[in-house]
């Protein structure tokens, strides 16, 4: 570990919002980032925050999500501007069509985010949605990181000097209801 990175990042570790702040920019780390950040082995492979040499294309990904033959997605691709994707009546026929229930429950989900969470160009699923599932099959899920900014975020754009605990330690708590009528209390 090196000493001299120790050094610099402590001089940027702001105590108030537990983050380092440099300027008007706020960082929060996760546990994994620090790990890359310090070069720490064997952590790295097949996170979120890091991407591994062998990383399945678009194509690949598709193929695995859809259970299709690579000739039947290949000639579903397209390119839009400088983003591979894939159209959504071509989905919605494989779902309809799909003998798989799994398959076909994957595709919907693969529909619902291209269309909803990810929309780029109006009726095409973008090739980032299924970044999200290739982080969802090795049970990483990118959302620590997001959930930790955002409240530093809210802070930033309303200029507020209040800090809005992230809810990091919530799963250590059990909550016990005793009785029909606890919601009554």
């Amino acid at each position: 570990v090196d000493e001299h990175l120790f050094r610099a990042l402590a001089q940027y570790w702001n105590p108030a919002y537990n983050c380092f702040t440099f300027g008007k920019v706020d960082l929060v780390p996760t546990v994994e980032e620090y790990t890359t950040l310090l070069c720490c082995p064997k952590v790295q492979a097949d996170k979120a925050y890091s991407r591994a040499a062998n990383i399945p294309t678009f194509l690949k990904k598709l193929i695995s999500i859809m259970g299709m033959s690579e000739q039947w997605v290949k000639a579903r691709i397209k390119q839009k501007g400088d983003y591979k994707c894939i159209p959504w009546r071509n989905l919605r026929d494989l779902i309809l069509a799909h003998l798989d229930m799994k398959k076909r429950v994957d595709i919907f989900a693969l529909s619902i985010y291209g269309l909803v969470a990810f929309p780029k160009a109006l009726g095409y699923i973008d090739e980032a949605v299924s970044d999200l599932f290739n982080w969802l099959d090795k049970g990483v899920a990118p959302v620590p990181g997001a959930v930790g900014y955002a409240a530093l975020l809210v802070l930033r754009q309303y200029r507020s000097r209040q800090f809005i605990p992230a809810m990091q330690g919530l799963a250590q708590y059990e909550f016990s209801y005793k009785g029909d009528n606890y919601k009554k209390k």
